[in-house]
């Protein structure tokens, strides 16, 4: 079998590579939240910064080659009924990166968070059009994934209560808000009663603990503290996670897809709304849950990035589907 050259591997790079810049920024914000709350005096979240933010500048610079070299490649990937819900990692990338630089450097920040949030809003729209307006999607097609474009729009307000009015926060946490019933509604109905997704899509099943996760701790921002809804918030996305892990011997034997990425950004995410609870109600079940849920994220998403090093060693990765 002939290996691809460099050109051809460039042209089939997948946009999905972003969801590694989600479960790093995830982790990152997840260990500085720690360190700060506990005080730690060993602090792995600029290592963690550092790395996250120089693999997306690398991966950035490469996609940046492919849609100049091979924009029709990029065309289709855009237009895919399943790979179009991944366009938006990357200013969700973005936006994560902008939280995580926030205590470092609000001003980088403040560019980060305006450039992603302007892009993503961009894309959320590109999306739900092609969504109204395609005549090729098929029930088959659904996956969580499609969270991803406009349930996304509920990070802004993390960093966003700093960078602007609370109103525009208001306006993309009530998009992400809106969409998220609706579309776990109908991912509930696809996994029921049309079979269970393909190996190469099963891990974005965890995509699901996300929009809760993640609405709590924007709510809890643009609220200041934690009332009834932002309990329903939290504890849904503890279920979601209660429920994933209780099936993780399937999980187990899957194939290595760059899909498993999508396991990294929701543990990160429920690994912080823990933190958050605690900070807030000061009980110490929720510092344990969180050393436990915390400690699983470190663990997967090295796990991820190590098996991720090999498939590139192997030139597993970036070839013809």
């Amino acid at each position: 079998m002939t290996e691809p050259n460099p050109a051809s591997r460039l042209q089939h790079l997948p946009v999905s590579w972003f969801a590694m810049i989600m479960g790093l920024g995830g982790l990152t914000i997840a260990w500085h939240k720690a360190e700060d709350l506990l005080a730690l005096p060993l602090r792995v979240s600029p290592a963690l910064l550092a790395l996250t933010t120089l693999l997306f500048v690398l991966l950035a610079g490469l996609y940046s080659a492919k849609v100049i070299r091979y924009p029709q490649a990029a065309a289709k990937e855009w237009g895919h009924p399943i790979k179009m819900n991944f366009v938006p990692a990357v200013s969700i990338a973005l936006i994560l990166l902008s939280i995580a630089w926030l205590p470092f450097n609000p001003p980088w920040s403040k560019l980060l968070w305006s450039a992603g949030t302007l892009l993503h809003l961009f894309l959320t729209l590109h999306v739900i059009t092609q969504w109204v307006h395609h005549d090729k999607f098929q029930i088959v097609h659904l996956n969580p994934a499609w969270f991803i474009p406009v349930v996304g729009n509920i990070l802004v307000p993390i960093a966003g209560v700093q960078h602007a009015s609370a109103e525009t926060s208001w306006f993309f946490f009530s998009i992400g808000l809106l969409f998220w019933p609706v579309l776990l509604t109908i991912i509930i109905y696809r996994v029921i009663f049309h079979g269970s997704l393909p190996e190469r899509l099963m891990p974005t099943l965890f995509i699901l603990i996300a929009p809760p996760a993640v609405g709590f701790l924007s709510y809890v921002q643009l609220t200041g503290g934690i009332d009834a809804f932002a309990r329903v918030l939290y504890y849904t996305g503890l279920f979601f996670t209660l429920l994933l892990l209780f099936q993780a011997k399937w999980f187990l034997r899957l194939k290595f897809f760059l899909s498993w990425w999508a396991y990294s950004f929701p543990l990160a995410a429920i690994s912080v709304a823990t933190l958050a609870m605690f900070q807030h109600t000061r009980e110490p079940l929720y510092l344990r849950l969180a050393g436990v849920l915390l400690g699983i994220a470190s663990v997967v998403i090295a796990g991820l990035f190590a098996r991720t090093l090999v498939a590139v060693f192997r030139k597993e990765i970036c070839v013809e589907e």
